[in-house]
């Protein structure tokens, strides 16, 4: 139970550690600093451990994981998606 807690815990901190970037986004309209492509390995990463949550959270254990899982892959694709967004068009190179 304490472990469970723990983790409860930690990945509550982990997950809302990412609202000041989403908020800085909304605010400033801007990207140009964060890397598409390091979002996406992290967005690839947390899905991967998404699954191993549903597989725990359906054998009767790890609900907190899948709970912290979740909200960590709702606020990453949400930056993600606010990349996609806010990105400035291509230029090519003349």
């Amino acid at each position: 139970m304490l472990f469970a807690l723990m983790q409860l815990i930690g990945g509550i901190i982990l997950s809302i550690g990412w609202i000041p970037q989403i908020v800085q986004i909304l605010r400033t309209k801007s990207v140009s600093d964060l890397s598409l492509k390091a979002y996406l390995l992290m967005l690839l990463g947390i899905g991967l451990m998404e699954a191993y949550a549903v597989s725990l959270a359906l054998e009767g254990t790890g609900f907190a994981f899948l709970i912290t899982n979740t909200m960590s892959l709702t606020v990453v694709s949400t930056v993600v998606l606010l990349i996609l967004r806010y990105r400035p068009p291509h230029v090519p190179k003349k």
